[in-house]
């Protein structure tokens, strides 16, 4: 990542709801956009159980590393269990909320600093959700047709992530969730599942560590293997001797994987 000339970044909170947790950290290169080469879009969804205890702020310095490198940087938040609305199916809702805010909220904030729209890519913008965050934007995504109204998402980063809420179902994270046991519910864990998502029009990089002990890589190997069979485009990288929260350190190989598959 040395071979990239580094800019200083600004950062603008948005809100894209009324609630305390709706609302996101947008990051810019301060020095300016050029729209001769569109800049990046990039929508980071935290992880940490789907739990209070962990924000957006983990993302931060993955955030401003991508700013860094010239992308445009939508790292949101979103209301997890232990917090009022929090749970499913808000907490997925949420996310969906936030990619939309692309159209209204991100764009008026970027229009009162007076950047030129055209010089972002709106037309390839990528999702990347780790652990928890992985199985809420694998599933917005879907969700979505992986478009808003005025943004199509290309690609789709699911670093070490939960995407078998169904296999998962005995882990207590889920169920604090979920809000209720699976065999209450079975449907409830099966609707949040990417591995029963729809198929939609992104590609799906599945990014693990060999040595990650909370969410073993194989299952990143299962929901690749099962979204190829469905005919969803996805594919699978593993990074050797990393582990579960390599991901939030930009200066280790899983943050390096993920910058590639971005082009930024």
């Amino acid at each position: 990542m040395s071979g990239v000339r580094r800019c200083a970044v600004r950062r603008t909170k948005i809100e894209y709801g009324t609630e305390p947790s709706q609302f996101g950290h947008l990051y810019l290169p301060r020095d300016g956009l050029d729209p001769a080469t569109p800049a990046r879009v990039v929508v980071l969804v935290h992880g940490g159980s789907w739990s209070v205890e962990y924000g957006s702020t983990i993302q931060t310095a993955v955030a401003r590393t991508m700013a860094e490198r010239g992308a445009v940087v939508w790292n949101i938040e979103y209301r997890r269990v232990g917090e009022p609305g929090g749970g499913w199916p808000n907490t997925g809702r949420d996310v969906v909320d936030a990619i939309r805010a692309l159209d209204g909220p991100v764009r008026d904030a970027l229009q009162e600093q007076d950047v030129d729209l055209r010089a972002i890519d709106f037309s390839s913008v990528g999702v990347v959700g780790h652990s928890a965050g992985g199985q809420l934007a694998v599933w917005a995504v879907g969700k979505l047709g992986a478009r808003t109204a005025s943004t199509t998402i290309t690609t789709v980063v699911a670093q070490a992530a939960v995407l078998d809420t169904v296999s998962a179902a005995d882990k207590e994270s889920l169920r604090d969730l979920m809000g209720r046991p699976y065999s209450e519910s079975p449907r409830r864990y099966e609707e949040a599942s990417p591995m029963l998502a729809p198929v939609f029009d992104a590609h799906v990089v599945a990014i693990t560590g060999d040595e990650d002990d909370l969410v073993p890589d194989i299952v990143s190997r299962r929901y690749v293997d099962d979204a190829i069979a469905r005919g969803q485009s996805a594919e699978l990288i593993v990074v050797r001797g990393e582990g579960h929260q390599a991901f939030v350190d930009p200066r280790t190989g899983c943050a390096r994987q993920t910058i590639r598959v971005l082009g930024i």
